[in-house]
């Protein structure tokens, strides 16, 4: 159970501090994290990958994210009954520090044109954020897949890889969906706020277990 409620912990805090960034640091009349800029929202999620990794990484490993969780299910790492387990924990997690925001934001003021830092992309660009989706995800969970692997892997140092990697990928993925490579991190926002995001909620479920499930078999390639 204690990995379990460690994987809800991290994924909270996920989405409290880096959807946070860009709810309480951007600007109502601009795009998402405007105020801190892409950089700034970018550093808030992979730095707070690194402080969990290093927090509960020992507990559960640290996936606080289900793309990763179906990475390392596929990859044979850990039993379904785990995965499952983990990919619950994770969503109860992301609503609970959405709902944080939610009431942040509407105890005061703050900058961004979201309560919650939810994704979404604009009408007719489905196609371009369901490959960035799918793109990254596949990108992300290799490098987890790959960092984290007992005898290819790199040891202490892959929280700080995993923690970087996804920074990057948020560099060149929050002008296209605002970034998400994790359906955790979509559904907690989309549940609490509604509206656009709720109902563009299926594609960062689909595409990031779609580019999760091809980084899991490229490394069972690779790896052999």
């Amino acid at each position: 159970m204690k990995k379990y409620i460690a994987e809800l912990i991290g994924t909270m805090v996920l989405v409290l501090l880096g959807c946070g960034s860009a709810v309480f640091s951007g600007n109502a009349a601009d795009a998402v994290g405007a105020g801190t800029g892409t950089l700034g929202v970018a550093l808030a999620f992979g730095l707070s990958v690194v402080a969990m990794a290093y927090c509960i990484g020992g507990i559960s490993g640290c996936h606080i994210n289900p793309a990763i969780t179906l990475g390392v299910w596929m990859s044979g790492r850990m039993s379904s009954k785990d995965a499952g387990m983990y990919m619950l924990f994770q969503v109860a997690g992301a609503i609970i520090g959405s709902l944080i925001l939610a009431l942040l934001v509407s105890t005061g003021a703050h900058g961004g044109p979201t309560m919650t830092g939810a994704n979404s992309f604009d009408a007719g660009e489905m196609g371009q954020a369901f490959i960035a989706e799918a793109v990254f995800t596949f990108i992300f969970v290799l490098v987890v897949l790959g960092s984290t692997d007992e005898k290819h892997g790199a040891g202490n140092l892959a929280g700080l890889a995993i923690g970087l990697t996804l920074a990057l990928i948020h560099i060149v993925c929050i002008p296209i969906t605002g970034t998400s490579v994790n359906p955790a991190r979509s559904i907690g926002p989309a549940l609490v706020e509604g509206g656009q995001a709720a109902s563009q909620l299926w594609l960062f479920i689909v595409a990031p277990f779609v580019g999760a499930a091809f980084s899991a078999l490229v490394w069972k390639f690779l790896r052999k």
